[in-house]
C-alpha cells in the first residue's frame, strides 16, 4: 500500500509545526530547543522521501541521507556543547547563561586594566 503525497505532506507540517512550537514554548532550555530543532529536520526529511517517492527519483532521499548525517553531527556536537556548559555553570538555562560574565572575569580586572591604560 502507497500512502498518497498529500498524507505524507500533512503529516510532515503537522510534525513541523510541533517542532516550531517546541522551539518557541521552550527558548530556556537548550535540551528542549534542540530536539525541536530535530522534530523540524525530521519533517523535511520526511517530505524529501515522500517526494521521492511520489516522483521515482532517488533525489529526495539522498538529500534525507545528507540531513541525517547533518542532524547526526549536529546532535554530537550540541550534546558535547551541554555538557561542557552544565560542568561549567550547574545549568542548561539560556537566560542563565546570557546573563552571565565570562568564567574568570572580575570587577576588580577590569578596574585595573582600566587604569595601566596610557
Amino acid at each position: 500500500m502507497i500512502v498518497p503525497l498529500q498524507h505524507v505532506l500533512i503529516l510532515a507540517s503537522l510534525l513541523f509545526c510541533l517542532g516550531l512550537v517546541c522551539v518557541l514554548i521552550w527558548r530556556s532550555n537548550i535540551i528542549m530547543l534542540l530536539i525541536g530543532i530535530e522534530i523540524m529536520l525530521n519533517a523535511a526529511m520526511l517530505v524529501f522521501v515522500g517526494g521521492a517517492n511520489h516522483w521515482g527519483m532517488a533525489d529526495g532521499q539522498i538529500f534525507a541521507l545528507m540531513i541525517m548525517a547533518m542532524t547526526s553531527t549536529e546532535v554530537s556536537l550540541a550534546l558535547a556543547m551541554v555538557v561542557y556548559l552544565y560542568r561549567r555553570r550547574k545549568s542548561v538555562d539560556v537566560d542563565e547563561l546570557t546573563n552571565q560574565r565570562p568564567l574568570g572575569h572580575t570587577e576588580a580586572s577590569t578596574d585595573t586594566a582600566v587604569s595601566q591604560q596610557p
